[in-house]
This record gives structure tokens, C-alpha cells and sequence, in this order.
């Protein structure tokens, strides 16, 4: 069964993006515009296996949309981004 992919656009990687990785467990994704915190959360651990604790989400002047999501102790916000290539 495919699994798809309604929420996520893309993860950040970045200078900012690594440090938030490594010093808060915190992973950056730009998501869509119509997409809320519950919706992110789902797909997040339904796709990577992982447990997210808690997702701020910022709304860039470029029209962008960027969740910040912690991921719960036990969970490398590093392993994960090393798997998906971005680190």
C-alpha cells in the first residue's frame, strides 16, 4: 500500500536548521499552507516512526509555512535527518 503524503513538503536543512537539531532535538519542515498542528503530528510519526512531542508552527512573509517539531526523548532529530539525507 502506498503511503501519501498530504502534509510535509520538504525537510529544511540549513545552518540554523542543524543547530536545532543538535541542541534541541528539532527537526524543520515546510508544510502546507492548509495543514494544523494535529494533521502534521499524524504524518509525522505515521511516515518516519518517530514520536513528536510538540510542533510550533511559523508562517514566513514569503508565504511559506514552516513546522518546528521536537521529537520526544528516545527520538534523534539527527538520526532521522542523516536517514532522509539531509545532514
Amino acid at each position: 500500500m502506498e503511503e501519501t503524503i498530504k502534509t510535509i513538503i520538504s525537510l529544511q536543512s540549513g545552518e540554523k536548521a542543524t543547530r536545532l537539531m543538535q541542541e534541541h532535538n528539532k527537526l524543520s519542515f515546510i508544510v502546507s499552507k492548509s495543514s494544523n498542528k494535529i494533521e502534521i503530528k499524524n504524518e509525522i510519526e505515521r511516515l518516519f516512526n518517530v514520536k513528536v512531542d510538540k510542533i510550533n508552527i511559523i508562517n514566513k512573509v514569503r508565504g511559506e509555512r514552516v513546522a518546528i517539531v521536537k521529537l520526544k526523548p528516545g527520538n534523534s532529530a539527527m538520526d532521522l535527518a542523516t536517514k532522509l539525507g539531509a545532514v
